[in-house]
């Protein structure tokens, strides 16, 4: 049975780790987003295990995922936990992953419930990332947890309860797997599973590195082998069958991090795109036959613009030029700063990462949980950037934990440039952690986008948006049949369409809340919603007004077209 440490045990976590912590920070009525982690019940502690011998795993985790496991509407919260490398530094109380129920719709107030035990998703492994997706199409969200080791697939019952069907379906995965995916890349109506691999690390083989001043510090990938993805293909009855070798995603390997999935050559088809760490990033465009073809260079979307291969960590699709065209986002090492690839709508890609000043505003941090969202519904896609190094920093050198950094919202203005608004954020940005996974969406139900932050060594963090202002919004809740990769647009009288995604995946090791979410600036009313569901089929609904979550049901609309 996994139960929750008590605050001693936390107090000697800390003092093992040497943990650099900073409490939560009161919050002012200014702040742009407020942390509310603590005081809403979302209290978790991420434990590194770390033991002196710079194991690579204790640096890079963990995940987070936002979902809605048991249908009430709103979204409930999965960390993903750490282990001992050490028996003899083994917590005396059990460690594992956590499930926090979110009460606000039985409540009316947002608070969290730790429902871990009696949900059964309380793994205890080295944990890495997590992906969502209702692989069954019971109706209920399941969760794919990847690990440093075996990985798990938890299937919910639909009355609060999950159980391990990894062996039955047949996914398991026992290198040092990261971030995952659930898509239906051959549009058969069913959600399919990509896994992303890193290196072939092993704490027998561990390799001791060292930092410029000599001392120990951790390895960098280059010392290790890379290894390739997988790619599960569903085949009903609650089994997949692994067809990375037929599909070609075996055909290239690297040192997988990120993953965004996403229609990136306007034919139809979800394509994959990869985030490696210091190697090309892959982009993996769906042949229609159940293949794939790596297409990263030859459409400028393997190496930064400089001809480098930088330590991509984070990546995430999103139209920020608002043309209908999804664009690429990687976060990757400080003194490299983040790669915008915009899409020039023919299948390629050109890095505007210095056009639109992104380049200085990153260039500083080393960016890991990242994703587009629109934070204050003024139509135009913004950034967050979780981040924190994953070697010594100089400024730091002397601290316990010398890794902390600064996280960033960065203001999308107008499609054109990228303004950093951090400093005007709030404490809650002030913070300088070790931030790792990001999962983005709608925990209050208010209509703005709000955030989930894991640290490395240390707390969670429950970012509640309050910047939206008098800006106007929709959220969209896709209903019957697989709704992960449907492209859905509002169209508006004297204005360009603005095409979102519904996703759970890109960030970094997270997922993320499948609803699709529009600012809608000054507009009251939106005339039409068209659906590009995953298997082709276009359809448009009656207009709405603004400020309210609605449902679109799969076959209910005006039927357009059966996409391509």
């Amino acid at each position: 049975m996994t139960v929750r440490p008590d605050r001693r045990w936390l107090l000697v976590v800390l003092a093992l780790a040497g943990c650099r912590h900073e409490p939560e920070p009161a919050a002012r009525s200014e702040d742009l987003f407020q942390e509310a982690a603590a005081r809403t019940g979302l209290k978790f502690h991420h434990f590194t295990g770390s033991t002196g011998e710079r194991y690579m795993p204790e640096i890079m985790g963990a995940g987070v995922a936002l979902l809605d496991y048991d249908n009430d509407g709103d979204l409930d919260v999965y960390l993903v936990q750490g282990a001992a490398f050490d028996p003899s530094r083994q917590p005396g109380e059990p460690l594992g992953n956590r499930l926090y129920r979110n009460d606000l719709s039985s409540t009316g107030s947002l608070g969290f419930t730790d429902v871990t035990v009696e949900s059964g998703t309380g793994h205890s492994g080295y944990g890495m990332g997590v992906a969502t997706g209702d692989y069954d199409n019971d109706g209920d969200v399941d969760l794919y947890v990847t690990n440093f080791g075996p990985n798990v697939l938890y299937r919910n019952d639909g009355r609060g309860r999950f159980t391990d069907v990894t062996r039955l379906a047949g996914v398991d995965d026992d290198r040092w797997s990261t971030s995952a995916a659930f898509v239906d890349y051959d549009r058969d109506g069913a959600l399919d599973l990509f896994v992303l691999n890193y290196v072939d690390f092993t704490v027998t083989g561990n390799k001791r590195c060292y930092a410029p001043t000599g001392e120990l510090d951790y390895c960098t990938p280059k010392a290790y082998n890379p290894v390739t993805a997988r790619l599960f293909r569903n085949e009903g009855g609650g089994r997949f069958l692994d067809v990375s070798v037929a599909s070609g995603i075996s055909a290239a390997r690297g040192p997988g991090l990120g993953v965004t999935s996403a229609d990136l050559n306007g034919d139809g088809w979800v394509d994959l795109y990869v985030a490696n760490d210091t190697a090309a990033n892959l982009l993996w465009i769906n042949q229609k036959n159940g293949t794939f073809r790596e297409n990263g260079l030859p459409a400028g979307a393997a190496y930064s613009e400089d001809g480098l291969a930088k330590a991509g960590m984070g990546v995430s699709a999103g139209d920020y030029d608002n043309d209908g065209w999804e664009d690429l986002v990687v976060v990757n090492l400080t003194r490299e700063g983040a790669t915008l690839f915009r899409n020039d709508a023919s299948g390629g890609f050109q890095d505007v990462t210095l056009a639109t000043g992104l380049k200085p505003i990153t260039y500083p941090f080393t960016g890991f949980g990242v994703d587009w969202f629109d934070y204050d519904h003024d139509g135009w896609l913004d950034l967050f950037i979780a981040n924190g190094a994953v070697t010594i920093q100089e400024s730091l050198r002397g601290q316990p934990y010398p890794f902390h950094q600064k996280n960033q919202l960065i203001r999308n203005e107008a499609g054109k440039r990228f303004t950093d608004v951090s400093a005007r954020a709030g404490t809650a940005l002030a913070l300088s952690e070790v931030t790792r996974g990001a999962a983005f969406g709608d925990i209050d139900n208010d209509g703005d986008v709000d955030i989930v932050l894991t640290n490395n060594n240390g707390p969670a963090r429950l970012l509640l948006n309050q910047a939206a202002g008098g800006g106007h919004w929709l959220v969209v809740r896709l209903a019957g049949g697989v709704s992960q990769g449907a492209r859905v647009a509002v169209l508006r009288r004297g204005a360009r369409p603005l095409w979102r995604r519904a996703h759970t995946d890109s960030s970094y090791l997270s997922a993320s809340d499948p609803r699709v979410h529009f600012g809608l600036g000054d507009a009251t009313l939106v005339d039409r919603i068209r659906v590009q569901w995953p298997d082709g089929l276009v359809e448009e609904f009656g207009g709405v007004e603004a400020d309210r979550v609605i449902t679109v049901g799969r076959g209910k609309g005006r039927k357009t077209g059966t996409g391509l």
